[in-house]
């Protein structure tokens, strides 16, 4: 018999632990999002697969506020986050921060998720323990934290760079996920290092951004945290 389990069961990390946890290394990018329920889903998902920051540009609304609240139901007060005026500053500073940056977005030549190739970014994972480790493992300290985010939001002006956090190896990656309507700006695309799309079969060829982030983030979840526990 197959019995649903209780919320006490499913080894909930408290807010605080979930800022000590080490983070899966990527940054989800908020491009111009209009729906403030579209961010709280988000910061939702961000969450549940420890995305290490989100980052609000534009015209995206930023906690708090009742109805990213309303969707997001506590992740906005764990995930670390941060605001730029434009996307193109955002991708500006990922650069500098050594991040390969992806748009999700359906272009000439874009790579269909599931063909993306993530093998440089596995030696960060495969030299550690396993990456869902909690602060309750003894071999668990903030010097194997590489991805800690000591402060709640991620504010332009009360923390270093993000490459300074993490190790040599590891090789962070930015998603960008457009506009409801108009999608990524041709600015941003311009700006990335890559596109990828999610394949699709039916008539829309259009998927709510945030169901979206929620395929994408898991694909990268899937592929660089839940391979490497298994090893």
């Amino acid at each position: 018999m197959m019995r649903k389990l209780k919320t006490i069961e499913m080894n909930r990390l408290s807010v605080e632990a979930f800022k000590e946890a080490r983070k899966l290394p990527l940054i989800v990018v908020l491009d111009d999002v209009r729906s403030l329920y579209n961010v709280g889903s988000v910061f939702r998902t961000a969450d549940a697969f420890r995305v290490e920051a989100v980052y609000l540009c534009g015209i995206t609304a930023t906690p708090p506020h009742p109805e990213i609240h309303k969707t997001a139901l506590g992740g906005e007060d764990s995930v670390a986050w941060r605001y730029f005026a434009t996307t193109e500053e955002a991708v500006e500073q990922l650069h500098r921060d050594g991040c390969f940056v992806y748009s999700i977005e359906q272009v000439q030549g874009s790579t269909k998720l599931q063909d993306l190739q993530l093998v440089s970014h596995q030696p960060a994972f495969t030299a550690q323990k396993q990456p869902f480790d909690t602060p309750k493992d003894p071999s668990f300290t903030a010097q194997t934290q590489p991805f800690d985010t000591p402060k709640g939001q991620l504010l332009q002006t009360d923390r270093p760079a993000l490459a300074a956090r993490r190790p040599p190896s590891a090789i962070p990656t930015a998603i960008i996920f457009g506009n409801e309507v108009k999608g990524v700006k041709q600015s941003v695309v311009d700006m990335s290092d890559g596109c990828l799309e999610i394949p699709q079969f039916g008539t829309k060829h259009s998927l709510n951004v945030s169901v979206t982030a929620g395929i994408v983030i898991w694909e990268f979840a899937r592929r660089l945290l839940l391979t490497a526990a298994a090893e």
